[in-house]
């Protein structure tokens, strides 16, 4: 978290939005303790974020973020109670809105002990409520509650033994433990693995039944590997990413080896459920998860899959993030069932995404272009297509987020902000993050010829370091109007150093362009 804290402090809008995904959950709860509405709660807490990121600069230590957010959150409540008040909705009403009426006698039992649990939990004190609805019904660890709460964890392991102790006589049930299994799991061990923390921690709302997994991975920059968790494979792979996106090597190695140590025991699970977008970064890491799963023997657990392209009444939909809860409670139950055919399927599109020949990637969306059409992969051929045309084109050398990145300049979008903005919006298909541009933007400022300018930034290395870097001016260099005019090649200007999937290019040369006419990769010569 203080990663994201440091990274939010230097402008950084997507580090904001994990960091705020991660700790809405502890504010709600102390935002519901206090005003006891869902509504109101919900509000509180989206003021006291906004709040946090317009003051965010003060915070001098950011170790001491998680006590100074819940001083914001306390304040907007009582700014929210001092307002005339309205019709609240408390918050087991507000699950029983949420939730359908049971038309199984054994569901209806199982609804009823877990509204039991939840007016039991509520009725104890402050100081044992707030750490049982963290711990039990959020998912949150011993740490995490104990820096948000200010509370040593000694203390925190009394309450919740203290809490457990008065349920236990308050509930008519012999085993507490079981009863708050049933609360979390809702009588199914499930596992839903999602693609972020923003969309993860909403679905740990009650959202949906069971563990979330957030799968921390961008597959759509750095080198590919059919087995990316091969030493040598991953360690070159962490070298890159920190070197080209300034993501800590130590950080993301330790990363990937506890997402993999929870998947391992999903044996555990009768049901886990993918939850992807339609973009590059989410199909190219559905297909390495499907390549995953293939590989294992399943056993009895039921593998599922939740993959949109749209929302209604969003007109540009980029993700599941964009998504509020009542939202996101829409889709619950609406994912289809993964059989050995998606599996084997997901498996090629891997295979071929991370071969160093781009031709393989090609042929097989075009082999397949029906069958994916019709099935739950749907949306892979358009995201693995345009993953081709990043390469360089024979046409100028840029590929499809250079080319559009110099028109926009062109047509006026003249700081990084708003190339951003328009850039994304218009591939929006590629799933880009402000990191994975950035590294983008970075390149085509770089070297003695560069195409683009950045005012205060002549060769970028880091736009963290330059100030107020999302604000200042970017201007076409005379290479780049040459390039953009196609007067000019840019590879015969400025020296690349790109992973396409499992295709490095490097240097002048290039021995794959992107052939726009034809559709597909092709080879060629070398640029003397």
């Amino acid at each position: 978290m203080q990663q994201w804290i440091e990274q939010a402090q230097k402008g950084d809008a997507e580090a904001f939005r994990e960091l705020s995904g991660h700790v809405r959950g502890m504010a709600y709860v102390v935002a519901y303790d206090r005003l006891g509405d869902v509504q109101l709660a919900e509000d509180a807490v989206q003021e006291a974020l906004l709040e946090a990121y317009m003051n965010l600069g003060s915070l001098k230590e950011p170790a001491a973020f998680p006590g100074w957010f819940k001083t914001i959150v306390v304040r907007q409540c009582h700014r929210l109670l001092r307002r005339k008040p309205g019709t609240l909705l408390p918050l087991e009403a507000a699950d029983q809105v949420a939730e359908p009426t049971p038309g199984v006698a054994e569901i209806a039992e199982r609804k009823e002990w877990t509204q039991v649990l939840h007016r039991s939990v509520a009725e104890l004190s402050a100081k044992l409520r707030v750490p049982l609805q963290l711990f039990y019904f959020y998912g949150y660890s011993l740490q995490e509650i104990s820096v948000y709460l200010g509370l040593p964890v000694a203390t925190l392991k009394k309450r919740l033994y203290d809490g457990r102790r008065k349920l236990k006589g308050a509930l008519p049930v012999a085993d507490l433990a079981a009863a708050f299994h049933l609360l979390h799991e809702r009588g199914e061990r499930m596992l839903h693995i999602v693609n972020g923390d923003s969309v993860g921690d909403k679905l740990k709302q009650g959202i949906v039944q069971g563990d979330v997994l957030v799968w921390r991975e961008i597959y759509s920059a750095g080198p590919i590997f059919i087995d990316p968790a091969a030493e040598q494979e991953r360690r070159l792979r962490a070298e890159v990413l920190q070197a080209t996106m300034a993501i800590p090597a130590a950080e993301y190695l330790a990363g990937c080896a506890e997402q993999e140590r929870r998947i391992s025991g999903f044996g555990q699970y009768d049901e886990v459920v993918l939850w992807f977008e339609h973009d590059l970064f989410d199909q190219s890491m559905l297909a390495y998860l499907l390549h995953w799963f293939n590989g294992q023997k399943l056993g009895q657990t039921k593998l599922s899959l939740l993959c949109i392209g749209e929302f209604p009444g969003i007109e540009l939909f980029h993700g599941l993030g964009q998504l509020t809860e009542d939202q996101l409670r829409t889709l619950r139950g609406t994912w289809q069932t993964v059989g050995p055919k998606e599996l084997q399927l997901g498996s090629l599109l891997w295979e071929a995404y991370a071969s160093p020949d781009p031709r393989e990637l090609a042929d097989l969306l075009a082999a397949k272009r029906e069958e994916l059409a019709g099935g739950a992969l749907a949306f892979a051929y358009d995201a693995f297509k345009d993953h081709l045309s990043r390469l360089p084109s024979i046409e100028n050398g840029l590929g499809i987020v250079e080319q559009t990145t110099l028109q926009a300049v062109a047509n006026g979008k003249d700081t990084p902000f708003k190339l951003f903005r328009q850039v994304t919006d218009e591939l929006h298909r590629l799933g880009m993050g402000d990191t994975e541009y950035w590294k983008i933007l970075r390149t085509l400022t770089a070297g003695e010829q560069p195409l683009l300018e950045i005012d205060g930034a002549a060769e970028l290395t880091d736009y963290r370091e330059v100030p107020e870097f999302l604000h200042r001016s970017v201007t076409l260099t005379l290479w780049g109007e040459q390039v953009l005019a196609g007067a000019a090649d840019r590879l015969q200007l400025q020296e690349i150093d790109e992973w396409y999937g499992g295709l490095h290019l490097q240097g002048h040369d290039a021995a794959w362009r992107w052939d726009s006419a034809a559709g597909r990769p092709v080879q060629h010569p070398r640029t003397e």
